[in-house]
């Protein structure tokens, strides 16, 4: 990444980008140098007993405690049963179990076939499943479920399995619906933008399909290239794209979803604007598989933009972060996509994991921006202005831009490559929170320094790492604790500290990931009893039996019928 020509503004040697070379990957300017894995412990019903943050914020209990559900065990004639269900039982049906008739295509497999579907890609949920299915239809996934629940089996759906709170693998032996061949694009009016496709599509497969058309997908994930359309409107997943095209909420247009019973809710709506009765596809979005299973969705996808820039900024504290996102949206308004925030242990750790570091320098923290626009005169026009300021007034201390496409997705793996490299080191804490945003960094080094009290932050010990990152645009944190190995007594330092002081400042303890396994019996901390005893009566209005992804989402309940 070159220098520009140097010049000076108010007696600082800086690096004056020139209009050409706003879209070129530049060093803006620089200026002195700145320095196997066990279950998690069981859940406890808790509330916050103890806010750490702000002591008089309310204490928010949860509405029930944990109830068990008793469910049925397979058998053989429950294998050939589902086989009966499916146009290609052989490759659709995964199965340690015997079927009671061997002519119906299932010959059992190992144990080790099912270890992908059993365990979340962190190794940190594991399940003991003993059947997989894979439906190719809407109607396949319907049979499937009815049976199920006529028999009383916990069911588990699955997309991609990229959560990170346990959500799309079992707690015990549910057996696992996934969506892996439900993966066809139904429809893709290139009029209006809408796509209509089948749940186990995958996102960068559908942004790739409709990218030739000259549109987008509203949402970007680190985990793209493996996660379904499906999973990320069950999760309500926010990611990269949220500051600019907003939630899932407002994109998604139309459902298909299979009930727990079997029926077929066909809300699969093109419309822009339908004002008639319940907006039932809401309750779906973010549900998380707890009272349907996604097999279509009709989403609205926006035009690609024909002009694009991404630079990093390099910055000495987390003031200035705040004061540059505050100049950043003033000055680029409607064009600005993304505003990333990463601190220095967070960078340090991509760049020890091979991403390459476009500063000759370490900061404290950095900063990733993203425009995108139609008119590239414009944007540059609204970029120069923005660079100007920025360092006149010394907002930032060091900053590159990327001159093309590949700059651009080398700059964006900084800051995506965060949680792969955190893997790559050890066990990892996964934390997912939105606050207030001059709260965010507070936390991080609230947690440090818990760390070094207890005497277990650093290299030779049991915690590694502990970095902070994520969307300032929404206030939602991300922290990565890296650890020697998931232990309890570690997991004891993190819990239920991090959930009081997130409740403490009237944040939430789920920002985008969901609730899954790891923090169903937590919402208290963000939502009144009130809340979540509404929202325990709609799961049991859908799913009466409790089959649907039983332990998950809201404080179990005994299953009504």
């Amino acid at each position: 990444m070159s220098l520009l020509p140097a010049a000076k503004i108010g007696g600082r040697r800086v690096v004056l980008p020139s209009r050409a070379a706003l879209t070129s990957s530049s060093r803006l300017f620089t200026t002195s140098t700145a320095t196997p894995a066990p279950r998690v412990s069981p859940r406890t019903n808790v509330f916050p007993s103890k806010v750490l943050a702000n002591p008089s914020a309310p204490r928010r209990a949860l509405a029930t405690h944990a109830s068990p559900h008793t469910y049925a065990k397979l058998t053989g004639e429950d294998i050939t049963a589902f086989a009966s269900f499916l146009s290609s039982p052989s490759s659709s049906l995964l199965t340690t179990i015997q079927p009671s008739d061997s002519s119906c295509g299932v010959k059992p497999v190992g144990q080790d076939e099912l270890d992908g579907y059993n365990a979340d890609w962190m190794n940190k949920y594991k399940g003991r499943s003993q059947l997989v299915v894979k439906p190719k239809s809407t109607q396949e996934v319907a049979d499937v479920v009815k049976y199920c629940y006529e028999k009383r089996i916990a069911v588990v759906p699955q997309g991609g399995n990229t959560g990170l709170v346990g959500g799309s693998v079992p707690v015990e032996d549910e057996v696992i619906i996934s969506t892996a061949l439900l993966n066809k694009v139904r429809s893709f009016d290139e009029v209006s933008g809408t796509l209509v496709c089948d749940a186990g599509c995958i996102l960068e497969s559908l942004d790739r399909e409709i990218g030739a058309k000259g549109y987008m997908m509203p949402l970007d994930l680190g985990a793209k290239g493996s996660c379904h359309i499906g999973g990320n409107v069950a999760t309500n997943a926010g990611g990269l794209r949220f500051l600019r095209y907003g939630s899932l909420h407002g994109n998604v247009l139309g459902l298909e979803v299979v009930l727990p019973n079997g029926e077929v809710l066909d809300g699969l709506s093109t419309l822009r604007k339908d004002n008639t009765g319940f907006d039932l596809k809401q309750l779906f979005i973010g549900s998380e598989g707890s009272i349907g299973l996604i097999t279509g969705v009709s989403i609205v996808t926006p035009r690609r933009p024909s002009a694009q820039n991404v630079a990093v900024f390099a910055v000495d504290s987390f003031d200035a972060v705040q004061q540059v996102f505050g100049r950043v949206k003033s000055h680029c308004g409607e064009i600005l996509s993304a505003f990333e925030f990463m601190d220095q242990d967070a960078f340090n750790l991509v760049v020890h994991h091979g991403i390459k570091n476009p500063f000759e320098a370490k900061h404290p923290f950095y900063v990733l921006i993203e425009t995108s626009g139609s008119n590239k005169d414009h944007d540059d026009e609204k970029l120069s202005g923005l660079l100007e300021e920025l360092m006149e007034s010394s907002m930032i201390t060091d900053g590159v831009m990327a001159q093309d496409e590949s700059q651009a997705g080398s700059l964006w793996s900084l800051r995506e490559s965060i949680a792969e490299a955190a893997g790559k080191k050890g066990a990892v804490y996964k934390y997912d929170l939105s606050m207030p945003i001059p709260k965010m960094n507070e936390l991080v080094e609230h947690l440090r320094q818990r760390f070094n009290d207890a005497g277990v932050l650093g290299q030779d010990k049991q915690i590694k790492d502990v970095v902070g990152y994520g969307h300032i645009g929404d206030g939602n944190l991300h922290i990565n604790i890296v650890a020697e190995a998931y232990a309890p007594e570690i997991e004891a330092l993190i819990e239920p500290y991090v959930y009081e002081w997130t409740s403490g400042v009237q944040g939430s303890i789920s920002a985008e990931h969901g609730l899954g396994y790891m923090k169903a019996e937590k919402i208290g901390y963000t939502k009144g009893q009130k809340s979540v005893e509404w929202m325990q009566r709609i799961k049991g209005l859908f799913d009466e039996r409790g089959i649907f992804n039983p332990n998950k989402y809201l404080p179990s309940q005994p299953a009504s019928k």
